[in-house]
């Protein structure tokens, strides 16, 4: 995947920093729960399968249809951004399953730790962040310098 260095706009990225910020802070007010993906995507599948009653999962399951519908509502005002993989299908499958992994590793997502765990200054967080990040780099060096 290659970015577009030129095309970064920093106010935009700016309003969408501040975006996402204000919605885990809703979130988390609203609900008493953290906004990690993760744990709002499990919680649902696993109540399918042990609750009778799905209200307490009625805020979930908008907060993710919320997620799907955000890239159609701004296809309205704008065209999505291109974005070009590099890798094949099988790379694909390997980079989902050790992100899988690593999710169920670190109790959480880099939305849930990088977002809402850092801005509650969470130790814990503050080393997942560090390890996501780390891993990150490790994966790029060596994909695109060593390999």
């Amino acid at each position: 995947m290659s970015i577009a260095w030129t095309s970064f706009t920093p106010w935009t990225a700016l309003a969408g920093g501040l975006l996402i910020g204000l919605a885990s802070a809703l979130f988390l007010l609203g609900n008493g729960r953290i906004a990690g993906i993760s744990g709002i995507v499990a919680s649902p599948i696993r109540a399918l399968f042990t609750r009778s009653d799905w209200r307490p999962e009625l805020t979930r399951l908008a907060f993710l249809l919320g997620l799907l519908l955000a890239p159609w509502l701004w296809r309205l005002a704008a065209p999505l951004p291109s974005a070009q993989v590099d890798v094949g299908t099988w790379g694909l499958v390997f980079a989902g399953l050790a992100v899988g992994v690593g999710v169920r590793l670190s109790n959480g997502c880099t939305s849930g730790h990088g977002v809402c765990g850092l801005s509650r200054l969470s130790l814990r967080s503050l080393v997942n962040v560090l390890c996501f990040m780390g891993a990150g780099f490790v994966t790029v060096l060596v994909l695109r310098h060593v390999g």
